[in-house]
């Protein structure tokens, strides 16, 4: 063995024990008590968690937005990930005009095995629905990515994509083992608000909120749910935050269809009050954090299993970008941070006890990995996974500031937010890249991830 993390408690979606884990050649290849290897290097982890490493399915690094792109790069992106105990995360690549969609995935896959710190996968954010992007799929598939996602919003930016189009590409993602997500929010009701609201000088980005309440969403998830449940088709609702939506998801789980539902360590913290003080810019995301029923609701989705993933919606912009929209708030880049607070928040709450460590690796690791096709690869502690591991320390105090955190962006959301335990060794494969607040990863150390068919 090469090595031997001893005398921990290995927590995993399903179970809690005292145990060593043996590593080689990247590899858990033996776990029981009292391990010994003579060549093996020995970290001790008493009184300390042994958990899989976290999954963000959900990141969006270096991604354009106008004349402006996302803060993190692949390599600040997954530098910052690796020190939250992220050791995976799947990148939404973004149909580029004028390009195939595995002519974008080809180019992306190139930055990333040059720059990526952990190992990555892809999902797809379509723009233009064509017949043409509609015959890629099966290529896209074959590479190893199996979610597509549609935008029922952005109808100006000519994004968004029609029913009809939606309904077939949810019917011929199926037929191929691959998954719908779709950005659910209703365009014209926004626009119809934002119209109003400028008009009268309300450009402050407490009005963001006011233009895309909990209904503008809500109508959104009804409508693709109703869409995916007539056809019996799969779909996934990323960055779910409003109650009602939920409800309507939960609804149709209830009768078995194949709905599931991802939130976002911002809906879970914070509250709509954020828009209402000094630097609410800096909270503009869409969907936007919503109001305390919402956020009790998408608590309790969690604990009952309908809310199956969590990941951060990564997409951070500077302050100074951020602050371009005061006074109109649609000139605000969408985005926050999360990728290096994630696992760090959901664990704490944990360590908190208002819900189960295993529940914490269920929604934040082994669930992003069954349900995109990675298991038991990744997302789990077993013979022949990968040593994907976090060394978490229950007694550790850790308290957000900027200057702490490994990200390119120059703010944090999360800024003096207190965190009840921390992560203090991250293992990628083995290999050592975070310890003790100190990164010492390996730039192109991460390893493009093939994700198997769904169906």
């Amino acid at each position: 063995m090469d090595l031997i993390i001893k005398n921990g408690t290995i927590v995993t979606a399903k179970d809690t024990y005292a145990a060593d884990v043996g590593i080689k050649d990247g590899k858990v290849v033996l776990i029981g008590k009292v391990l010994r290897h003579s060549d093996a290097e020995i970290v001790d982890a008493s009184g300390k968690l042994i958990l899989p490493g976290a999954i963000d399915s959900n990141t969006h690094l270096g991604m354009p937005l106008n004349n402006i792109q996302a803060a993190d790069d692949c390599a600040s992106g997954t530098c910052a990930a690796a020190c939250g105990g992220t050791t995976t995360i799947f990148d939404y690549v973004i149909q580029q005009p004028g390009e195939s969609m595995m002519e974008t995935i080809r180019k992306r896959n190139d930055l990333f095995e040059k720059g990526s710190y952990i190992d990555y996968s892809f999902n797809v954010s379509l723009t233009n629905v064509t017949p043409e992007i509609l015959k890629e799929f099966k290529e896209a598939v074959d590479f190893g990515v199996n979610q597509f996602k549609i935008f029922m919003i952005y109808s100006k930016e000519h994004l968004m994509t029609d029913d009809g189009t939606f309904v077939k590409a949810m019917i011929l993602a199926k037929e191929l083992g691959a998954r719908m997500a779709v950005h659910a929010e209703n365009p014209y009701i926004i626009n119809m608000h934002t119209e109003e609201f400028l008009a009268e000088g309300k450009g402050h980005p407490w009005y963001h909120y006011q233009s895309r309440q909990e209904y503008v969403e809500t109508e959104a998830v009804k409508r693709a749910v109703y869409w995916a449940t007539s056809f019996n088709t799969p779909l996934y609702i990323p960055h779910l935050a409003c109650k009602e939506g939920l409800d309507e998801i939960s609804r149709a789980r209830n009768e078995g269809y194949d709905i599931l539902a991802e939130t976002c360590p911002h809906y879970l913290y914070f509250t709509n009050e954020v828009y209402k003080y000094e630097g609410a810019q800096n909270y503009v995301c869409s969907p936007p954090i919503k109001g305390p029923e919402s956020q009790d609701a998408l608590w309790d989705g969690i604990k009952r299993g309908d809310i199956s993933i969590v990941a951060t919606d990564h997409s951070p912009f500077q302050s100074h970008e951020k602050a371009a929209g005061l006074e109109d708030y649609t000139k605000i880049p969408n985005g926050v941070m999360g990728i290096e607070n994630m696992y760090p928040y959901m664990l704490s709450e944990a360590n908190k006890g208002r819900l189960s460590f295993n529940k914490v690796v269920e929604v934040c690791s082994s669930n992003p990995a069954h349900l995109f096709g990675c298991a038991p690869q990744k997302g789990t502690i077993a013979i022949g996974s990968d040593a994907d591991l976090v060394v978490y320390d229950p007694e550790k105090t850790f308290v957000v500031k900027p200057e702490k955190m490994h990200s390119n962006v120059d703010h944090t959301i999360w800024d003096g937010v207190e965190f009840s335990g921390y992560p203090i060794k991250t293992f990628s494969r083995g290999k050592l890249i975070y310890d003790n607040e100190k990164f010492v990863g390996e730039k192109g150390w991460g390893q493009f991830l093939k994700r198997n068919p769904l169906y």
